[in-house]
């Protein structure tokens, strides 16, 4: 996606995705008779660029070429040559970065630009991006359509904006990368419920806004050190039989010390900042549960406080609701569901699956299993993971 919108140019984002999915067809049904070819990349990238030259000749005899087009493809002699050197995987991963900020165009809203690059970039179904913003299907159509339209009004350029301007997108890439890990860590509706293909990527693209000298670094390496903390007690976080096992119930051994020791070093390298934001304090509550010996030495009060902080920088009814859960933690069930009903937009979450879990849990604590199974049914409607359902089925049979 990202080379071949270096091609066509932003305006024509939907020239560059038609190309995208006619390339995975045509491996579908080649592979499927000759089998696997021994450089898959190679044969996609060849494939894109056969199909791109086939397009860019038709809009030469149509005379409909954008002005982002450059000359060099008008011209039957250096077409091919100049298709192959911009379809170049030797570039992709600094073409990739540049299409994260190219997403962030000033024109879209700060959430149609990350829903743009979960889409193009992140491979994201309209359903993962709609669980990740807590919004509706039709929400997220609405916004990507309106993106490229305003990519074609507005003849967007896939040119790096200045360094002020870069910096200003740079909130909204990161963003997006979190959610990428996020679906990752927790997916939607996959049959896994840990994609661990999504949370390499969201590995690589941090670690390539990490290795950029053009970008302020202490975002990123915050945004990594959180990645790594969390990543860390991925094989810890289902049984042998898949099911999952909450914070509470994981056997720390199995928890990546090596991430864990990474991360660390991330957010050592991110500690002189003037200013902190989101990811510095989720980072360090991530911190704090991965460097605890056990779920009993949790320093709760230190959470806390972390999420105090955060709601005021970045007030959010999911923030409360797992601010709410601490203090069930350290004041008990009573007060965690308190704490929820007093959360301001309360209504926002009511499609978001963790609310009812969560009371539903509350209220088995308090031994009141009629209303904790009212809720545990209604989470089970709301969401779409096979192993979320199966573990919520297991809290109302009293396992």
């Amino acid at each position: 996606m990202a080379v071949l919108t270096k091609l066509f140019g932003p305006q024509n984002l939907q020239m560059a995705e038609d190309v995208v999915q006619d390339t995975l067809v045509k491996a579908l049904n080649s592979w499927k008779i000759n089998g696997l070819p021994q450089n898959p990349s190679a044969w996609l990238f060849t494939a894109a660029r056969n199909k791109a030259v086939d397009l860019l000749r038709q809009q030469k005899r149509k005379d409909v070429f954008s002005k982002n087009m450059m000359p060099l493809l008008q011209s039957e002699y250096t077409l091919v040559p100049t298709v192959q050197e911009i379809i170049n995987t030797n570039s992709i991963d600094d073409d990739q970065l540049r299409m994260m900020f190219v997403c962030c165009h000033p024109s879209l809203s700060a959430e149609a630009q990350v829903a743009l690059i979960l889409k193009t970039l992140c491979g994201f179904s309209v359903a993962e991006i709609a669980k990740a913003f807590v919004t509706s299907y039709d929400n997220i159509e609405k916004r990507l359509y309106r993106a490229r339209q305003s990519f074609r009004d507005n003849a967007v350029s896939f040119d790096l904006p200045s360094e002020a301007e870069l910096q200003s997108r740079a909130d909204n890439v990161l963003m997006a990368v979190y959610l990428l890990f996020n679906e990752g860590y927790n997916s939607t509706s996959h049959e896994n419920l840990v994609r661990n293909d999504l949370i390499f990527e969201a590995m690589r693209l941090c670690d390539l806004i990490c290795r950029s000298t053009r970008i302020k670094h202490y975002g990123p390496h915050a945004l990594m050190a959180l990645i790594c903390f969390t990543a860390s007690r991925n094989e810890a976080r289902l049984d042998a039989d898949g099911n999952i096992l909450l914070l509470k119930e994981q056997h720390r051994s199995k928890w990546n010390r090596d991430l864990i020791a990474k991360g660390i070093s991330y957010l050592g390298e991110c500690a002189a900042a003037e200013e902190i934001n989101r990811y510095h304090l989720e980072a360090v509550i991530a911190y704090e549960h991965a460097t605890a010996v056990d779920y009993a030495s949790t320093n709760w009060k230190n959470i806390l406080h972390y999420y105090d902080v955060l709601l005021r920088l970045n007030p959010s009814p999911v923030v409360e609701l797992n601010r709410a859960v601490v203090i069930g933690e350290l004041h008990g069930p009573a007060a965690c569901i308190e704490a929820i009903n007093s959360i301001a937009q309360l209504p926002s979450l009511r499609e978001y699956y963790l609310l009812p879990a969560t009371l539903g849990e509350m209220y088995r604590q308090l031994k009141d299993h009629d209303t904790a199974n009212t809720y545990f049914e209604e989470a089970i409607r709301l969401t779409r993971s096979a192993s979320e359902k199966k573990l919520l089925q297991q809290k109302i049979k009293g396992r």
